[in-house]
């Protein structure tokens, strides 16, 4: 389930948050107030589990289309990640470490979870993206992203130019402490 939490970005991390929702539209009104996009989109209940980029992006070509219509996000792609993949800890350490992009990163979960931490000001907001979940966190925002010690997602990454995922990491050692998806998960079970 979509889960949505929202700590202040002084201290350990671990203090009592500022907010805990997993409603849709209280998530949506939130990411919004701080200039984040967030919507929900229907999933083919038919996708095949080893579904290769072709197809994913080929069941997903409307809402693709509908995006880029906006005269945006020239680039799409698919990653999957799975507990097998031979870089799975080297890319969870990448992506940990807070950082900004020169452009926005927008990212549709097709399947699996992952969760984005934003660091906006004096908040960290941590967003648990399930199947279903699109988000558009803008240019110049500090954030990480965490896949979990058994990574399992596969997302549309929605790109202005052709290069891909470029970082500019800030150096700034927040993201070690505030919690990884696991302790996000286990809290709201």
């Amino acid at each position: 389930m979509t889960h949505l939490v929202i700590r202040s970005a002084a201290g350990d991390g671990h203090a009592a948050p500022l907010l805990r929702s997993s409603d849709a539209n209280l998530i949506a009104r939130e990411l919004e107030a701080r200039g984040v996009r967030f919507e929900r989109w229907a999933t083919p209940a038919s996708l095949a589990t080893d579904a290769d980029q072709a197809a994913i992006l080929a069941a997903y070509a409307a809402e693709i289309a509908r995006v880029q219509a906006e005269g945006r996000y020239r680039t799409v792609d698919a990653i999957r990640l799975g507990p097998d993949h031979p870089d799975r800890e080297a890319l969870r350490a990448k992506f940990l470490s807070e950082h900004t992009h020169a452009e926005d990163e927008v990212r549709f979960f097709v399947e699996g979870r992952g969760l984005f931490c934003l660091h906006i000001g004096d908040e960290v907001l941590q967003l648990v993206c399930e199947q279903g979940d699109w988000i558009g966190v803008p240019a110049g925002t500090r954030h990480w992203f965490d896949t979990g010690e058994r990574p399992s997602f596969c997302a549309l990454r929605f790109f202005d130019n052709s290069d891909g995922w470029v970082a500019s990491f800030t150096g700034d050692p927040i993201a070690s402490r505030f919690p990884l998806l696991e302790e996000i998960l286990a809290a709201t079970a």
